[in-house]
């Protein structure tokens, strides 16, 4: 497990966002993915997709590394930001735009206001 601990750390550090999904961002397989994928596409944000159906050492992985039991995870700038739950309430409350805000991280504002106004 050492070997996927050590490429999730990877991944995660070099790269500004990332998603470990069921899927890919444009092929999500699972709901949840699909969901959290669909956000950030929406709002343009350039982000790395893992598909954790490709690689069982990965899938276990992943969870081990965060300690959190779900998948999809998404990280910013090498942390762990949640699930898809936390995810959506984040979108809709604007607590995601001040993350990628203060991270750096480039997204389209009209996009993430035109969620939260079909939302509200």
């Amino acid at each position: 497990m050492t070997d996927a601990k050590n490429r999730i750390s990877e991944t995660v550090t070099s790269n500004d966002v990332v998603l470990y999904m069921k899927g890919t961002k444009s092929m999500p397989q699972c709901g949840f993915s699909s969901r959290v994928a669909g956000v950030l596409n929406y709002m343009g944000v350039d982000y790395q997709d893992v598909n954790v159906l490709a690689d069982e050492e990965i899938r276990q992985g992943i969870k081990d590394y965060s300690d959190w039991p779900t998948i999809p995870q998404l990280y910013v700038k090498g942390e762990f930001v949640g699930g898809c739950d936390i995810i959506t309430e984040m979108t809709l409350s604007g607590e995601l735009d001040k993350l990628f805000e203060e991270n750096g991280v480039t997204y389209d504002k009209d996009a993430a206001d035109k969620i939260r106004e079909a939302n509200a």
